[in-house]
């Protein structure tokens, strides 16, 4: 094949930093490619792992050859786009069968590779991945052929495989990343764990599964893995993707999902900066939609039309004479268009952006496709998407004359009472009253048209709650504050998937959800797949809390750092509920989310300060944070746990209009950052600031100088301040005051002890402790005896009486006394497997005198990786025998663990 090579890589270089970085950084791949050797471009590609440290780095290195010779091919005229769908579909075949080998063979040396399977859907599963696409795979595994150790549960052994896969694909390095991956089309993603065994998979599907999710079985494919064993799921549920006949019921919901494209969609309807190739009117989901319609309704009785691919399909369509030729031809050739054009967007920064930029982004896109500038790219595109959106106006029509249905009492009635809802008539009137104009997001008639359309789904959500009455009262509460009910249903009939994750939170996660009551625009934080994502570093986190222009006023920049932890804890909580991610990273996230907010609430304070009272110059205000702050884990409920201190002369007077001396100054300036963080403002309040660890708590000044400090902390302080001390950790402070600062706690905590005076005194504290803080119930597991409070006193005290281990963050501490010897190999699973226990109890098990609902168990004991919620129980037992073991072994004392 003959391409214009030079010309492509100049304009790659010229338009797409992503691509020249790219190939300055593979120089013999760029060689290649000048030379015009596309077959040898693609071999290199396709080594360019070998020799890696681990499978990790070998995957993106080969995706990020490939991403360059593909690109550069496409560009150069040579590969067309079903070649580079294809061999992206292809890549991601490989890199889930490497990584989900390498879970298995790291965990099982040697094991026969059977038993896990990946099955691609949507554009992945047609062979149609975009340049810069998520895959979106369900994992699967059959419990009687899964590789693993003789100790480990079948289920567990696949969680660990599973969270080991995303990570090894996902996690982004300094090699980059290899693809994102998003497990939210697994069924009942809510509450499921990653990966779902074959026979809990098939039940779902057979019995409990929703239209959206037959739609995406048209493309569904086993890539990966135990591929004979997921062609055969997939030949086992045919039946319920491909329907011999379809009732007008079934009609209309095909029809009402095509309309949700258009309704959802918010961007420019007219194609020019802002307009989305996939979402928009005449886009790419617009012709994958229309395909997929027809194969519903008809592939049924016409296995022909059973195809993956959308031009596939549509020929197949007109070959079988459900659509006319030209229209097969004018929506392939349109479908063909976008894509190319979807990939320019990519190529550039290597992000998967389906939006068209504005001014010189756009004029550099169109050079990047060989156009003559932005007006041409826009003219040629208004043309394809016209074509698309006169077709797809044709497939709206299919059952258009059909009438919202007003729920009538009676029907309503009979229906709760089909679902086994307690009193269905009071009920059924309680629900017919919410469209009496009472909520002002229920009074216009397109509003009560798409409340409709959900209802049914909502009611049979709400049925499978635990408690309905109480999922019913947090409903209320976000019809009630929801500012545009028409936006919020449409949006849940749309997306399936949020609608399964709003229920989730209104059933099992009752902080989340008198959040979600407070703030229905939480929602918002659901619309983009990465709010399943942990957030970034400290310094990310707070870059959102200081964009735009927050910074600017005091009263907006203490607003926005609410709205930003608001979002961030709700889709963390989210997380939680969806089980994406280990509650200990959740717990780290929440650390790093307050972190945030505390320098940026410090930042904005010492600003607002200085307007009145000026500075003083060669001193600052310093934050010390300790407890789970300090560790870095802080659940849900926690407080944040701080003190204040600061450098310089106390003498010394600030310079501002109404100057004060360094003591006042200070110590008015540490109330003023503590308000920012906890009185409420518009967005409401945030974080609870418990300061009674300073220097003589309550009874003393809330900022003292870091000499006062370290007198006190040499001189007066009790054994308890020094175990607090054990945590602690510099959160705000110039490098030389952290230095300063963390020396003084170094000194304080490998100062000689009395051994014997010390296990007196803590010994006496944690007795104390139990007389007036008792454990709540089984699920207490911070103060029952043998939890987390008695492992974090003999941690102190090994740590206090050695000298050793002193890090904040608790399960590196007992990694370091474990490796010294001071504490059993089997400390650190008690530990976690405890944290994770209260990270997550705090948002499904929040009544710890009550046991959790079933639902909330039932999540709580995955979060916990354990597979039932009696299987928790006992797990949380045995880790507290090993705490009374660590106990008796470390303080001589006999420790009582009640049953």
């Amino acid at each position: 094949m003959n391409g214009d090579w030079q010309q492509a890589l100049a304009r790659a270089k010229a338009e797409a930093p992503f691509l020249a970085r790219a190939l300055d950084r593979q120089p013999d791949l760029t060689a290649l490619l000048e030379s015009g050797d596309h077959e040898a471009a693609l071999e290199w590609a396709r080594k360019a792992g070998q020799g890696a440290s681990s499978t990790g780095v070998a995957l993106r290195r080969e995706r990020l050859a490939y991403s360059t010779a593909l690109a550069i091919g496409d560009l150069a005229g040579v590969f067309n786009v079903d070649f580079v769908m294809v061999e992206l579909s292809d890549l991601a075949d490989r890199a889930l069968d490497l990584a989900i080998n390498d879970a298995i063979l790291r965990r099982v040396e040697g094991a026969d590779l059977r038993g896990m399977i990946a099955l691609a859907l949507g554009k992945h599963g047609a062979h149609e991945l975009n340049y810069s696409s998520d895959i979106d795979p369900i994992l699967l595994y059959d419990p009687e052929t899964l590789p693993r150790r003789e100790r480990d549960e079948p289920g567990e052994a696949a969680q660990r495989y599973a969270r080991e896969i995303v990570r090894t694909l996902s996690e982004n390095t300094a090699e980059g990343y290899v693809f994102r991956v998003d497990l939210r089309l697994r069924p009942a993603s809510e509450v499921s764990p990653l990966a779902i065994s074959t026979n809990a998979a098939l039940s779902h599907y057979e019995s409990s599964a929703l239209a959206w999710e037959r739609a995406a079985f048209i493309r569904a494919r086993a890539c990966s893995g135990d591929v004979a064993a997921g062609e055969a799921f997939l030949d086992a549920i045919k039946p319920f993707v491909w329907r011999s006949s379809l009732d007008f019921g079934a009609i209309d919901e095909i029809r009402r999902l095509t309309e949700r494209i258009r309704s959802n969609y918010k961007g420019p309807n007219e194609v020019g900066p802002g307009f989305n190739l996939k979402h928009g009117r005449g886009g790419i989901r617009e012709v994958e939609f229309f395909a997929q319609t027809h194969q519903l309704i008809h592939g049924g009785r016409d296995p022909s039309l059973r195809l993956r691919g959308t031009r596939a399909a549509l020929d197949a369509l007109a070959a079988a004479g459900r659509i006319d030729t030209d229209q097969a031809t004018a929506l392939g050739e349109a479908y063909d268009r976008l894509r190319v054009v979807e990939h320019r967007l990519q190529m550039v920064n290597d992000q998967q952006t389906h939006a068209l930029p504005a001014g010189d982004a756009l004029e550099s896109v169109a050079r990047l496709d060989g156009l003559r500038d932005a007006a041409q790219l826009i003219e040629n595109l208004r043309e394809v998407t016209d074509r698309v959106a006169v077709e797809y106006d044709r497939l709206l029509d299919v059952g258009s004359d059909a009438e919202p249905v007003t729920p009538a009492t009676t029907s309503l009635s009979d229906r709760l009472h089909a679902l086994g809802m307690a009193e269905p008539d009071r009920l059924a009137e309680r629900i017919t009253n919410w469209r009496d104009g009472r909520y002002q997001a229920l009074k216009s008639s397109a509003a009560l048209s798409a409340f409709d359309a959900m209802l049914p789904d909502l009611l049979e959500a709400l049925a499978n709650a635990d408690d309905p009455e109480r999922a019913i009262l947090r409903w209320e509460s976000v019809l009630s504050n929801a500012s545009s009910a028409v936006n919020l249903f449409r949006l849940l009939e749309a997306r399936p998937g949020l609608f399964e994750q709003l229920m989730a939170v209104l059933t099992l996660a009752p902080t989340l959800a008198e959040d979600l009551g407070r703030r229905p625009g939480l929602l918002d934080t659901l619309i983009d797949a990465s709010a399943l994502d942990l957030p970034g570093d400290v310094d990310a986190i707070a870059a959102r809390m200081e964009a735009g222009d927050a910074a600017r006023d005091y009263e907006r920049q203490l607003d926005r750092i609410r709205i930003v932890t608001g979002e961030l804890r709700f889709a963390l909580g989210l997380q939680l509920v969806q089980g994406v991610h280990d509650p200990l990273d959740i717990a780290a996230a929440l650390s790093r989310t307050a972190e945030a907010g505390l320098q940026v609430a410090h930042r904005a304070a010492c600003k607002e300060f200085a307007r009145k009272h000026g500075t003083i110059e060669g001193s600052e205000l310093m934050v010390l944070g300790l407890g789970r702050l300090g560790g870095g884990a802080l659940t849900h409920a926690s407080d944040l746990d701080i003190i204040y201190l600061f450098t310089g002369d106390t003498s010394a007077e600030s310079d501002g209009e109404r100057p004060l001396g360094g003591t006042q100054y200070y110590n008015r300036l540490a109330q003023r950052v503590s308000a920012a963080l906890s009185v409420p403002t518009a967005q409401g309040a945030l974080y609870e600031i418990d300061t009674r660890l300073r220097p003589q708590g309550a009874q003393g000044p809330l900022a003292v100088t870091l000499d006062a400090f370290a007198k006190y902390q040499y001189e007066a302080a009790w054994t308890w301040e020094h175990m607090a001390l054990t945590r602690a950790r510099v959160l705000v402070g110039s490098d030389s005051a952290r230095t300063r600062l963390d020396t003084i706690i170094a000194d304080v905590l490998t100062q000689t002890r009395d051994p014997a005076n010390l296990r007196e005194a803590i010994l006496e504290m944690r007795s104390e402790m139990a007389k007036h803080k008792p454990a709540k119930g089984l699920l207490d597991v911070k103060l029952t005896r043998g939890g987390l409070v008695d492992l974090e006193f003999a941690v102190h005290f090994l740590q206090l009486r050695e000298g050793i281990a002193l890090q904040p963050d608790l399960s590196k501490a007992v990694d370091e006394l474990v490796a010294a010897g001071h504490l059993p190999s089997e400390t650190r699973e008690a530990h976690d497997l405890m944290t994770r226990a209260l990270v997550a109890g705090r948002l499904f098990a929040p009544y710890l005198s009550e046991e959790p609902p079933k639902s909330a168990a039932s999540a709580l004991a995955k979060a916990c990786q354990c597979e039932t919620y009696s299987a928790l129980l006992c797990r949380l037992g045995e880790a507290r025998q090993i705490v009374a073991a660590i106990w008796r072994q470390t303080f001589e004392l006999k420790l009582e663990i009640e049953t």
